[in-house]
């Protein structure tokens, strides 16, 4: 779909009438995002809010409320005049730049998780890691990965939290990596190596090792740089 003003998606469970009004809103956005992710909305195309509204069989409002929500995601951008558009796709250089960005992040917020995190955020990461088990990491549509990816970004948001900084928090949250990345695609065996990092994160956090956690951060990052090049048109595993 390479312009929502010129392509069709219909809802696949259209929304009936008297839909709670935050139910309804939610239900549109993750269709858009879908959308985007999917590159049913191509990459740099135009978003018609209309065409939208008349697809999705909604009114145009919360197709405005769902375009707001992902452009603090990321995912479009809105110029004066001119509308909705879809933000390109990371480039090579934009991937290394996002990657330099959580190496220098991450492994301090993993190391400070480690020395911070209270019993309640302990467990919190533990189960995130658990649910992820149960989710397939891969897939041709991002319906089918959804679930990974969020649990993959609530992992690592997490652990951010659990450093008990807050501002650094925020600058990992303020990156959206793991829309960007996932958005590129999937990378199949991916999800099974993801989930063995995260295990190594875990245990140093729970051991309360913050050089081990550190470590296992930086490595868990820097193997996920090197699937995301070696992946050729597409990517997955953050």
């Amino acid at each position: 779909m390479g312009d929502a003003d010129s392509g069709t998606h219909a809802a696949a469970h259209p929304e009936p009438a008297g839909q709670p009004r935050q139910v309804l809103a939610d239900s549109v956005y993750e269709a858009v995002k879908a959308m985007v992710m999917d590159h049913e909305i191509q990459p740099g195309a135009r978003v018609g809010i209309e065409a939208l509204a008349r697809a999705l069989d909604v009114s145009p409002t919360p197709v405005r409320e769902a375009l707001a929500r992902l452009e603090a995601d990321g995912l479009v951008t809105k110029r004066s005049l001119a509308g909705y558009r879809a933000t390109e796709l990371l480039t090579p250089a934009g991937l290394d730049e996002l990657f330099e960005m959580r190496l220098l992040l991450e492994p301090r917020a993993a190391a400070l998780a480690a020395q911070h995190a209270d019993d309640t955020e302990l467990d919190a990461i533990e189960n995130l890691v658990e649910e992820m088990r149960r989710r397939p990491g891969t897939g041709d549509r991002y319906a089918v990965y959804r679930g990974f990816a969020a649990l993959d970004q609530r992992f690592h948001d997490t652990v951010a939290r659990a450093s008990g900084r807050v501002l650094l928090a925020e600058a990992v949250g303020r990156l959206h990596s793991h829309l960007h990345i996932f958005r590129l695609g999937s990378i199949a065996g991916a999800g099974p190596l993801t989930l063995a990092e995260h295990d190594r994160i875990l245990r140093a956090i729970l051991r309360r090792s913050p050089e081990r956690a550190a470590d296992a951060m930086r490595d868990h990052l820097t193997a996920s740089l090197e699937r995301q090049h070696g992946r050729g048109p597409a990517g997955e595993g953050s």
